[in-house]
Order: structure tokens, then C-alpha cells, then sequence
């Protein structure tokens, strides 16, 4: 990489190889403004137990993934033949249209419907089967949770692009660690407020949804624009 390309990462606050910066960035891109939200509309449906377990799973699963990005982002990035700068367009690209959804209440993430349909009602016409969150709690809820947090298309680039950055394997450890963190204060939030979210009606959390559509909307421009200054398409001091 260009010492250009160096200057412009840094000066864009994306790149410093530092724990304090690491957990700076993940929080941003998959932390608890992200993840409570889905918690609130798992919890509509299941009893706080769930929700714990459903918190615990997903948190491991999320901690694994980033282990696993970031041990072999070398690899991958070899095998798959990528640069960083095309990391940071496909994410933005991805975040982007995902944010853009919640901004006009398409909610991608979602499993099935909030709440379950009343009892005797059509199945074909509701989409999903009657009370598939009760029978099946765990994995109705992982599954809500899969693209908010535990396989976050942003989260995954970021946990890619630290671990390219390090210089050793004890510097990629570091960036497991920050993730596995941030995915336990996700769970740890999701199990403390993800029932009291839950009792909230379905129009405030709307509401909720589209605000944070809006702001998830501007990281996504934002990790675009990077991947655009990292090339020397624009200016980094846009």
C-alpha cells in the first residue's frame, strides 16, 4: 500500500491499530444502537429466558466469526484475490442498502412477522407459520439476529480491515478480542433491556428503526467514500 493510501486511512480515524480504536469502531458499526432493536422485536414474541439464550448464542456465534475473519483475513484476501479498497466499496455498498431499507420500513432482517398472527389465521396469507417464535425460539431469534449483528456485512469488513493491518499474530489476536468483546456487551444489553424494549408498542420502535436506518445509512456512505479515497478517486480530505 502507497504511503498516500496509508495518510488517507489515518487521517479518516478508520485505521489506527490500537485496542482504544478497535473498540471504538466495532461499537460503531455493530453495537448495542444496532442490535436492540431486533432484541426488542424478538422479545415481542418469546419470554425473557429465550431472549437470554437467544443473547448467548448469538454472541458466541458473532465472537466466533470474527475470530475466524480475523486469523485468515491474510487468506482471504489472497485467495479471493481483494484489495482493502474493494473490502470498504462492497461493505458501504451493502450497509448502504441494508440501512436504506429501515430508512422506508423494509426490515431485512427480520425472520417473520413482529408478532405472531392470531390463532386460526391463514398461514399462506401471513408468510409464516403460526407462532414460529414460540416453538422455536432460539433459532427464530438467531436468524432475526443474523444480519444486525452476528454476520453484520460492515462488522465483518472492519474486523477484515484491522486484521490486514496487523503486523502478527499477536496483533490479530487483539482484534478477536476487541470483537468478542463488543459481542458481549451486545449480549449483555440485549439480556438487560432487550424485555423491557420488548413491552415498547410497535410504532415507537419504528419510529426508532427509521432514525437509526438514517444514521447507519451515513456509515455506510461514509466506509464508501474510504474505499474511494483509498484509491485516489476523490480527495481524502472530502
Amino acid at each position: 500500500m502507497s504511503d498516500d493510501a496509508v495518510t488517507t486511512r489515518h487521517h479518516l480515524n478508520m485505521t489506527s491499530f490500537n485496542l482504544a480504536d478497535m473498540l471504538a469502531l466495532f461499537l460503531s458499526v455493530t453495537g448495542p444502537q444496532k442490535v436492540l432493536l431486533s432484541f426488542a422485536r424478538i422479545a415481542q414474541t418469546i419470554d425473557a429466558s429465550s431472549v437470554r439464550r437467544i443473547a448467548v448464542v448469538a454472541a458466541v456465534a458473532s465472537a466466533g466469526i470474527g475470530a475466524v475473519c480475523a486469523f485468515t483475513a491474510p487468506w482471504l484476501e489472497t485467495f479471493f484475490h481483494i484489495s482493502t479498497p474493494a473490502l470498504e466499496l462492497a461493505a458501504g455498498v451493502a450497509f448502504f442498502c441494508y440501512a436504506l431499507a429501515l430508512v422506508f420500513g423494509v426490515h431485512l432482517d427480520l425472520a417473520g412477522p413482529a408478532h405472531p398472527p392470531p390463532p386460526g389465521a391463514d398461514e399462506a396469507a401471513t408468510g409464516a407459520p403460526a407462532q414460529a417464535g414460540a416453538e422455536h425460539p432460539v433459532s427464530s431469534g438467531v436468524r432475526t439476529l443474523l444480519l444486525p449483528w452476528v454476520v453484520s456485512p460492515l462488522a465483518v469488513a472492519a474486523v477484515l480491515e484491522e486484521s490486514l493491518l496487523a503486523g502478527n499474530w499477536g496483533d490479530r489476536w487483539e482484534v478477536a478480542g476487541a470483537f468478542a468483546l463488543v459481542a458481549l456487551i451486545n449480549a449483555v444489553s440485549g439480556i438487560a433491556l432487550g424485555p423491557v424494549l420488548g413491552h415498547t408498542q410497535d410504532n415507537v420502535i419504528e419510529v426508532f428503526s427509521r432514525l437509526l436506518g438514517i444514521l447507519l445509512a451515513a456509515v455506510g456512505a461514509q466506509l464508501f467514500l474510504i474505499g474511494l479515497a483509498t484509491l485516489g478517486v476523490i480527495n481524502p480530505n472530502y
